[in-house]
């Protein structure tokens, strides 16, 4: 079973990076020019990968989740700013207005029954919630841990704050052509290109921090091994 998980996780990784970054910037840089789709053209191709694999891996899981739709939303928002020509700002404000509303989401909901943070990163296919709140209850720690809880929500929002304000710097510089030539289409596909490495990464290390301040809280906090709270 657990080989099985690790294919598909292996599975989801690679076609998410094939379908969302690799066939897009190899259409956006090199389909562009007029003896081949043109820009326009190319925009569209490049956009009906992310959208058809978005639509495929929800019809997949069976389940709507939040940030696949929000996913599809963007590549829809990006092209359809692209094709009308608007000027680059509105992509640049786009890029940076995703990812700040969901670290907003993280911060607001962290005040509600369900923070946003146990779905991102303790959600139940994670940790073992039932033997975990009963630990805790048996300790009389819930408040201890929610606090811990907190913590983590203000680390993992100031990642979308990053991501945003990278986002936005990252449009910023690339975007500086015309809309609707050739070479702007291709500064899309070099934006979407070093959007990995740029933003990706960076904010994956706060939400590796995240995750791991809350791993050793959960074993500090109720004196048992990780192990025991992990779905195996």
């Amino acid at each position: 079973m657990a080989e099985v998980q690790s294919q598909q996780k292996n599975q989801g990784f690679f076609g998410n990076l094939a379908f969302n970054i690799i066939i897009p910037v190899v259409l956006m840089s090199y389909a562009s020019s007029e003896d081949y789709l043109g820009p326009e053209w190319s925009i569209v191709a490049a956009l009906a990968f992310p959208i058809g694999y978005g639509l495929w891996d929800l019809k997949e899981s069976g389940k709507v989740n939040g940030f696949s739709v929000l996913g599809i939303i963007s590549v829809l928002l990006t092209g359809g700013f692209s094709l009308l020509k608007l000027p680059a700002e509105y992509i640049a404000i786009k890029e940076a207005a995703i990812p700040a509303a969901i670290g907003l989401a993280v911060l607001i909901t962290q005040y509600t029954e369900k923070p946003l943070v146990k779905m991102l990163i303790l959600n139940d296919q994670i940790i073992n919630w039932p033997h975990l709140n009963r630990v805790l209850d048996e300790q009389n720690k819930q408040a201890l841990f929610k606090r811990k809880v907190a913590v983590s929500s203000y680390i993992v929002a100031s990642s979308f704050f990053l991501s945003s304000a990278l986002n936005y710097i990252l449009a910023k510089v690339i975007l500086v052509s015309e809309p609707g030539t050739t070479a702007y289409t291709e500064e899309l596909g070099r934006m979407t290109a070093l959007s990995y490495p740029v933003i990706v990464i960076p904010s994956m290390i706060l939400l590796i921090t995240a995750l791991w301040y809350l791993f050793s809280q959960i074993k500090k906090i109720t004196g048992e091994e990780l192990d025991d709270f992990i779905n195996q």
